[in-house]
């Protein structure tokens, strides 16, 4: 199967240390915590005389990992553990390598690539792939909680620190193991331009934590990035999971930029440019931070933490949304191709989306607490 590459511009980042804490990233995460509160409001007032659907009885809270008891996170990796034991529905003609209901995930992605990034269901797709994720720990696997999320802002001067990639037994897996005197890599995009990625901190197999090479494989990919992976990135192909955390990234995920994004985006073409077409933007640089050259754009579910990234993604949307609950759950942006290459038609509310073996195709995938989607982010 040949897929095409996601296009973008040339990116060249060189090396160099995050910018401290300051007092001017702390009142720009207060900032962002109390427009999430206004939101919080709006979500809670909009369904609190529902006696049926999404009530404040069946609402999921989708909290920060580290705000999490170490239980509960540990519930959550035995959860990911349990999906990643389960068999594969995927069939054979479509993705030989997936093995697992876990790959099943990353299929989906690597199928839907193509036309749910750089395009205007982005953020639609994404929101409804995390709550298939979401259901399926909970259905298949017995997971009690919500999807947790990652704030990158918090650990923006250095993401190793973060709770989620301390490399403790309740994160998400540590850094990988360093390997010195690499050369930048650099991935040719269709048209001119390419990405072109410094070495960050790490590059090896993660050397600590619950996704280490003995407790857990991926399967499918690489894709977009070279060597690919057998039968072009979808055949079997085992091997660990590394990180190579950047502080040179983490940097565009500091608290200015997320509230920036919230305060000053007046639609959805302003939020769908800073999280999705600006490469550096705070959801290109969040992948970017864990190790953008193993995963690739196509196979980057791979990583556990994706979901938690998205999760995040999916959280600076809803309280861009939470600002103005009326108007802006009806707004559509963009078109059904990426960079609307081939040219495709512009995205309506009534769009259908399709999820492959992971979830029936849908359409009207914008309000969290609708049709079947009923969560809020604390």
């Amino acid at each position: 199967m040949n897929l095409p590459l996601v296009t973008s511009t040339l990116v060249l980042i060189s090396s160099g240390k995050a910018a401290p804490t300051d007092d001017v990233e702390a009142i720009a995460y207060t900032a962002v915590i109390k427009l999430q509160k206004q939101y919080q409001r709006k979500i809670k007032a909009s369904i609190k005389h529902r006696t049926t659907g999404c009530t404040e009885h069946t609402l999921l809270r989708r909290k920060e990992w580290g705000s999490l008891s170490k239980q509960d996170r540990l519930s959550y990796i035995n959860a990911v553990y349990c999906l990643a034991s389960k068999n594969s529905t995927t069939p054979l003609s479509q993705a030989p390598g997936a093995v697992s209901r876990y790959d099943d995930f990353v299929w989906s992605h690597i199928e839907q690539t193509p036309f749910v990034h750089n395009d205007g269901l982005f953020l639609r797709f994404h929101r409804q792939f995390v709550h298939l994720y979401e259901e399926a720990l909970r259905s298949e696997c017995g997971y009690e909680g919500a999807q947790p999320y990652w704030d990158s802002s918090i650990s923006y001067a250095d993401p190793r620190k973060s709770t989620v990639f301390d490399g403790s037994p309740w994160s998400m897996g540590s850094n990988g193991v360093y390997i010195p005197d690499r050369p930048n890599t650099t991935i040719p995009l269709p048209g001119g331009g390419a990405l072109v990625f410094p070495p960050a901190t790490g590059g090896g197999c993660m050397h600590s934590g619950p996704f280490t090479a003995d407790k857990f494989q991926i399967h499918l990919g690489p894709i977009d990035t070279d060597p690919k992976g057998p039968q072009d990135g979808l055949g079997y192909n085992p091997r660990c999971l590394t990180r190579d955390l950047s502080l040179v990234y983490s940097n565009n995920c500091r608290p200015t930029n997320a509230s920036a994004l919230i305060a000053e985006s007046k639609d959805l073409a302003a939020v769908n440019k800073e999280l999705d077409t600006s490469p550096m933007g705070i959801h290109g640089a969040g992948h970017f931070v864990m190790d953008p050259v193993a995963m690739g754009v196509y196979s980057s579910p791979n990583d556990p933490a994706f979901w938690l990234h998205h999760a995040n993604v999916d959280r600076l949307w809803a309280i861009w949304h939470g600002q103005d609950l009326h108007d802006r759950v009806h707004q559509v942006w963009g078109t059904r191709t990426s960079s609307n290459v081939p040219p495709s038609e512009n995205v309506a509310l009534d769009t259908q989306i399709n999820f492959g073996v992971v979830g029936e195709p849908l359409v009207d995938v914008v309000s969290s607490v609708d049709g079947d989607l009923c969560y809020m982010y604390e």
